[in-house]
């Protein structure tokens, strides 16, 4: 049990942090496709979704395209030259 109450209770370390700070733009990029996803779920109850509905989906997909393309090259050892 105390092993167990260690690990719930451990901060995260710098390096946890940078990670997560590092990855912030993907994950507020999904948060947007999660969104507008929901958006569109609840456009279903009211006549269907609006081609704004739809471009807003398209533009958050896009988007998580981008920002991972981005991420990816940015960290990827292998790239930099």
């Amino acid at each position: 049990m105390r092993n167990r109450l260690a690990l719930i209770t451990a901060e995260p370390t710098a390096a946890d942090l940078a990670a997560i700070d590092a990855e912030w733009p993907l994950i507020a990029a999904e948060l947007d496709v999660l969104d507008a996803e929901i958006t569109m779920l609840y456009a279903e109850d009211h006549g269907g979704p609006t081609p704004l509905d739809w471009r807003r989906l398209r533009r958050a997909e896009a988007r998580v395209t981008r920002t991972a393309t981005d991420l990816n090259t940015r960290t990827d050892p292998r790239r930099a030259a």
